[in-house]
């Protein structure tokens, strides 16, 4: 397959996937609740009314919450793991890693049913805490394939002129290591809050009354006359969502190429 081939079939592929996204933004600016062409009249209408939905906000600021506990857990969590992964040869290592990364290969209703009824025979409340649990859970696969790249990138050359210098393993993480991964820490922070923020399935399931940003919306789609309010919304959350994974994308290429240039 000739550049010019593959260059058709991967715009092809591109617009497969998301043509149909893109046709949420456009629709968001049409006067008409109907969701239909032709547009006739464009508005700003159905953003100025996500200003005075209270439940929003209060939605927004539960996935907010969830999503900054997530990323920092299941990143601080996946910096542990991804360093033991790559830098030991224990018993069971194999076995280990598939099991922590088997969310991602396990549908998301499952993980949530289970999930469900684990916390229940546990005896705890369903709320924002367990909300943030299954996240976690779903987030930290992630966290370890992202670091697990810094890791592995990682010339050791340097940690070991470290601690022959005197240092600590402690300090020899915290002053060298630390630094030469942080842009793929900082990578594993942007990508989880993301899929944290996201995620509607196990929020589903585990939020009890206090919903997040995405149960909100499904909530609001039963009713026909808030679709333009939830279309206007979901624009939003496209945008936020494309911002942050283009920053974490950036960070991810600056970690290769600060790793080539320490090489």
């Amino acid at each position: 397959m000739g550049k010019k081939s593959l260059g058709i079939y991967a715009l092809a592929y591109i617009l497969f996937l998301y043509l149909p996204v893109l046709l949420i933004p456009i629709f968001s600016f049409n006067a008409s609740p109907i969701v239909s062409f032709p547009i006739e009249e464009l508005t700003t209408q159905w953003y100025k009314n996500l200003l005075g939905e209270a439940v929003l906000h209060s939605a927004l600021q539960n996935s907010l919450k969830v999503g900054i506990v997530a990323a920092l857990t299941s990143t601080l969590l996946g910096m542990l793991a991804a360093r033991a992964i790559t830098n030991y040869n224990f018993l069971g290592r194999a076995p280990i890693t598939a099991l922590i990364m088997s969310p991602l290969v396990l549908p998301e209703i499952i993980v949530g049913i289970s999930l469900l009824i684990v916390l229940q025979q546990l005896g705890l409340n369903l709320s924002l805490f367990t909300v943030a649990l299954g996240h976690i859970l779903l987030c930290l696969p992630f966290a370890i394939i992202v670091l697990r790249s810094s890791f592995e990138g990682l010339d050791k050359s340097l940690e070991y002129a470290a601690q022959d210098l005197g240092e600590t393993p402690f300090w020899v993480f915290l002053r060298v290591t630390l630094p030469l991964i942080l842009p793929g820490v900082l990578a594993s922070l942007l990508i989880t809050f993301t899929i944290s923020f996201d995620e509607f399935l196990v929020a589903f399931f585990l939020a009890g009354n206090e919903p997040t940003l995405p149960v909100y919306i499904w909530s609001q789609l039963r009713f026909i006359a808030k679709l333009p309010n939830i279309l206007a919304l979901g624009s939003l959350i496209l945008l936020f969502s494309f911002l942050l994974l283009w920053g974490a994308d950036l960070l991810r290429r600056h970690a290769e190429k600060r790793m080539q240039t320490v090489k």
